[in-house]
């Protein structure tokens, strides 16, 4: 697409989806931590909670790849060095592998756990692969690595996000917060 033809902002539909989003992934992340770093009375409480925002997620990742293609997005500012451009690219398809493999994760380790996915009533979601205890061990280790792994590709989004807008001063920032 040519700069003539790209939108200077991010069209609606696809601010929307990405501050959902950013707010659900770090209720689901905060709430990871919680979860696995305290024992607490509600924790089958805040388990499922945070098993039904993965799901979400899962969902809402998939309407953003959708609006993606369909919805032009703004380019990259035409004076930004190689490696800025690259590491731009690059944190975005990290920050997509992890919105969709955190959540499948998640799923196939609790189904290697031989634990249900229920969503409420009596919508459960069919397990992803046949209990195995070694598995789920496994799985439960990745899920903890790429949760670590999201927080600092999200800390270097914000990062990059907060240089843009104050620092360099583009419409980087602005074309994701007001859409100019």
């Amino acid at each position: 697409m040519s700069s003539s033809s790209s939108p200077r902002g991010f069209a609606l539909s696809s601010r929307l989806v990405h501050w959902v989003m950013a707010v659900l992934i770090l209720a689901m992340l905060g709430l990871g931590l919680f979860i696995a770093h305290s024992s607490t009375t509600h924790y089958v409480t805040l388990l499922h909670l945070h098993l039904i925002t993965g799901v979400s997620l899962l969902v809402l990742v998939i309407v953003r790849l959708l609006n993606r293609f369909v919805v032009p997005t703004p380019e990259l500012p035409t004076d930004l060095t190689t490696p800025m451009r690259l590491g731009a690219i690059g944190a975005h398809l990290a920050l997509y592998g992890l919105m969709i493999a955190q959540p499948l994760v998640g799923w196939a380790m609790l189904s290697a756990g031989g634990y249900p996915i229920t969503l409420g009533g009596s919508v459960t979601l069919p397990p992803l692969i046949a209990p195995d205890p070694a598995l789920w061990a496994n799985l439960r280790q990745l899920h903890t690595i790429l949760a670590y792994s999201f927080i600092a590709v999200i800390l270097l989004h914000i990062v990059a996000a907060l240089f843009h807008g104050l620092i360099r001063r583009d419409h980087v920032l602005s074309s994701m917060v007001s859409g100019k």
